[in-house]
């Protein structure tokens, strides 16, 4: 293979010793763009994320393009396809969103919390979910079944969460964060790692960010009770 396409699926670095490929890196560089551009609720952030998604889905099918780096994580690579289809969903919502001018502080999603009978649903799909990727990401070869089965649901419940607005999608996004990182490292795949890690502090920062403005949505949503005295008056 030759041209631009084979400089793009073979242009790589060696960092002590280990290969590191450009895509990987530039993609999880537009991720990590996303990720801020989704704390500022700018609708942006859905585009930006699919183009990396599209870079890493060639990182973690690394065996099947037969680039430098050789390892499959299907569970990693699954999440990047539906990331990419959860984030068209969530463009054209907060798109809409944004024309209605429903959000809360001039951002494309008023954040609030899961209801009761969401986190329930969640809760269910992510245990159901688990335990059907498992054994499929099994067969197929997977490095990491067990972990990338929880890096997959659990990507796909953060994303999803995050088109619609829901502050709990930070916590699930620290949840995968703490077993992407440890998985990644031991596979070779550092700057995804460290993508993780950088990610999982943005994370902390973007729940505080949700949670205070949905904290001030409510309040202005829900004017204070007039007292007794200004009730008789």
């Amino acid at each position: 293979m030759t041209g631009p396409l084979h400089w793009l699926l073979d242009a790589h670095l060696e960092v002590a010793g280990t290969t590191v490929l450009w895509r990987e890196i530039v993609g999880n560089g537009f991720g990590l763009a996303s990720a801020l551009l989704g704390i500022r609720r700018v609708v942006w952030a859905w585009p930006v994320g699919m183009f990396g998604n599209a870079l890493l889905l060639t990182v973690f099918l690394g065996g099947m393009f037969a680039t430098p780096q050789a390892l499959d994580l299907y569970g990693q690579a699954g999440r990047q396809i539906v990331f990419f289809a959860v984030s068209a969903y969530g463009w054209w919502s907060w798109a809409r969103t944004r024309r209605a001018g429903s959000a809360a502080q001039g951002g494309a999603v008023a954040p609030r919390w899961a209801t009761g009978r969401e986190r329930l649903a969640m809760l269910g799909v992510a245990v159901l979910t688990t335990v059907l990727a498992y054994p499929i990401l099994q067969a197929l070869g997977s490095w990491g079944p067990l972990p990338d089965a929880w890096i997959f649901v659990g990507s796909m419940l953060a994303t999803y969460g995050m088109a619609r607005g829901w502050v709990e999608f930070w916590l699930i996004w620290i949840a995968v964060d703490a077993v992407g990182v440890p998985l990644l490292l031991a596979g070779g795949f550092y700057p995804s790692a460290v993508m993780y890690a950088v990610y999982g502090l943005f994370c902390g920062w973007g729940f505080v960010s949700w949670l205070r403005t949905s904290r001030a949505s409510q309040r202005v949503s829900s004017p204070a009770v007039p007292s007794y005295a200004e009730a008789v008056a």
